[in-house]
């Protein structure tokens, strides 16, 4: 289950603009991996469930436009991140305190699409989840529209109503299985970790 939930997430992690690698920010910002993670695991051991929640906010960012971190912007009630799909997303606030750290060293260099990526990497692994690496390289997408994220699966949609949305996506059906019981899988680590660090 752990590869095949790794699988599903690096397909979704490859979707950018830009040219991906392993280490892109290593010699212009070298520490950028390990901040981000840093603030991923305060703001985790201050609230266990935030690992399932980054994890559901890049899974957002990259359903709509692709991992571009257009789900940050916030440009008014039209904003992507108001659409009626994204109801109960959250974790802005993390990604915005590991951007703020980023820019008090390194200005302009880090994305925030990369910032969301790393964080929902860093939370399943310190949810007790799969260890990956994550390509970064992402360029920060530049529009934010409510009516780019009206296929965004919903809870109210019929099996076959997001088996459609899925497949124009290129994702298949087992695909939409393995990302709809991820939640309760991170919820589940989540509680886990709760029992550790009490």
């Amino acid at each position: 289950m752990a590869i095949l939930l790794v699988l599903i997430l690096t397909l979704f992690i490859g979707t950018s603009k830009g040219q991906l690698g392993i280490g892109f920010y290593s010699e212009t910002c070298p520490n950028a991996e390990s901040m981000v993670r840093s603030v991923v695991q305060n703001a985790i051991f201050s609230n266990t469930n935030l690992a399932a929640v980054l994890l559901r906010l890049h899974f957002h960012d990259c359903f709509v436009e692709g991992c571009d971190g257009s789900i940050l912007i916030e440009n008014g009630p039209n904003a992507e991140r108001h659409a009626v799909g994204h109801q109960g997303v959250g974790g802005f606030e993390v990604i915005e305190r590991a951007k703020a750290e980023l820019e008090s060293v390194c200005p302009g260099v880090v994305s925030c699409a990369d910032i969301v990526a790393l964080a929902a990497r860093d939370a399943i692994a310190l949810a007790n989840g799969p260890v990956y690496m994550v390509p970064t390289g992402r360029r920060d997408g530049q529009i934010s529209s409510l009516s780019l994220a009206a296929e965004m699966p919903e809870v109210s949609d019929t099996i076959q109503q997001l088996k459609a949305k899925f497949f124009q996506k290129g994702l298949t059906e087992k695909d939409l299985v393995l990302l709809s019981g991820m939640n309760i899988m991170l919820l589940s680590l989540s509680l886990s970790l709760i029992i550790q660090v009490k």
